[in-house]
């Protein structure tokens, strides 16, 4: 029978209804995993360790599989406008204190790369690369943070990008990185 005007597609009443529901409520269930609680302490640790909230890196060990290996910031996240080359020291503290993953610049192209790295202590950046300009196709942006990413031999999917502007966030999705993390998000409490 087809279902004339005024019908709500109500649940079905044809038989085996009970069945099916039970498997696919198992099979969900069965998606999600059920973690030993020493491995759990290990990523709430990793996730400290990089100066992550457990929630946002769990996120991206979901969506990509793998551990986060390495931040991309841009020169907006780490206060490097108009013309200014030193790191704030309230994200200079933060930057130090990341554990065995890279930190990137991602430097707007009027502000000198090896001016930045030199302007500032050994422990900041791992290294600067230019950033794309504001406007810049999505071939351009994706080059861009591949050339970052492949002197450092570093997979985008391991890779977070932290900015400040929606176009950066932009370049995340380019760049087929990880994820994107608002510098407000990630630097708590340390904005100047």
């Amino acid at each position: 029978m087809i279902a004339g005007p005024g019908h709500n597609n109500g649940p079905a009443l044809d038989a085996g209804v009970a069945w099916r529901k039970h498997c696919w409520t198992k099979a969900r269930k069965d998606l999600i995993p059920h973690l030993p609680i020493e491995i759990l302490r290990n990523r709430v640790r990793r996730a400290q360790e990089i100066g992550l909230d457990y929630k946002t890196y769990a996120s991206v060990r979901a969506s990509t599989g793998r551990d986060v290996v390495g931040f991309l910031f841009s020169s907006n996240a780490l206060r490097l406008i108009k013309g200014q080359t030193q790191i704030p020291l309230a994200q200079v503290e933060k930057l130090k204190d990341i554990v065995e993953c890279d930190r990137l610049g991602f430097i707007n192209k009027q502000l000198s790369t090896i001016n930045i790295l030199k302007s500032n202590d050994a422990g900041t950046l791992d290294g600067a690369y230019p950033a794309p300009s504001p406007f810049d196709n999505w071939p351009t942006c994706r080059k861009a943070v591949q050339d970052a990413l492949l002197d450092r031999r570093l997979p985008a999917d391991g890779v977070l990008l932290v900015g400040d502007t929606a176009l950066e966030r932009e370049w995340s999705t380019a760049g087929k990185l990880a994820g994107y993390l608002s510098a407000d998000r990630y630097f708590v409490g340390q904005m100047t």
